[in-house]
């Protein structure tokens, strides 16, 4: 982590039939790990399984920031945020920030809008700014359209534009590497559960991850297929020499 920098959740593959357990083993982890952290100066950024009351309390005693999505387990500040963002009392006026990205044929449109008007309103710690994100992707001539809400301690100092990145951040990390080591890496279809081995595997992948975006690659599936046919170029990429 960095001063001022978002940070992720650690997301696991949850395997089929043990996805509550799984989920509910990563809440029992998240306050002993946060616990161990130096939050002060620094924010957390999470996904809907932890926007949770006592974890947002515990990074504000931290003396830490966080920016977590609201989703339908928090039903009541659900529908709280989707109350102001679709009927906002007489004269709120939204701050908001735009985005407009490209990858290949697809074009993204973000707008995030953020509010304080339910300072001091919601029963939720330290909460500060709720936000509304629109996310639009056209693709082979089809548009697609996704809204998120998320709250936040950051106060209104923090502009929109800094809060978009601040979750497009979140996400950019689930896509580099989350996405990465279950889906390229297959870390989701890996049967391997016992004793310390899960533990090594993955950090064998992060090494993988690491080492192939170091000698140039942007896509780690592509890197793959290139290294499987090619063993003399993967031994130059651990700075061996083949045979």
């Amino acid at each position: 982590m960095r001063t001022g920098s978002a940070w992720c959740w650690p997301k696991r593959g949850v395997r089929a039939g043990e996805g509550d357990d799984a989920r509910a083993g990563e809440l029992t982890v998240a306050p002993a790990l946060l616990a161990a952290l130096p939050l002060a100066g620094r924010f957390v950024t999470g996904d809907a399984l932890y926007c949770q009351a006592p974890l947002c309390r515990q990074i504000r005693e931290q003396d830490g920031h966080y920016l977590v999505t609201v989703k339908a387990n928090q039903p009541e500040l659900l529908w709280a945020l989707r109350t102001l963002f679709t009927a906002p009392p007489p004269g709120e006026a939204f701050a908001s920030a735009v985005t407009w990205d490209q990858h290949g044929d697809r074009v993204e449109r973000r707008q995030l809008w953020t509010s304080t008007a339910l300072d001091g309103y919601l029963d939720w710690p330290g909460a500060r700014q709720v936000l509304r994100v629109e996310r639009r992707c056209l693709h082979k001539g089809s548009w697609r359209r996704e809204v998120r809400y998320f709250v936040t301690s950051l106060g209104p100092e923090v502009p929109a534009s800094a809060l978009l990145d601040y979750v497009r951040g979140h996400w950019r990390i689930e896509n580099r590497l989350h996405w990465v080591r279950d889906v390229s890496l297959g870390e989701d279809a890996c049967q391997v559960r016992s004793g310390s081995a899960p533990q090594v595997l993955a950090a064998l992948r992060n090494t993988v991850i690491a080492l192939v975006r170091d000698a140039g690659w942007t896509t780690i599936a592509a890197a793959l297929r290139h290294y499987a046919w090619r063993p003399g170029a993967a031994l130059a990429v651990l700075g061996l020499s083949p045979p």
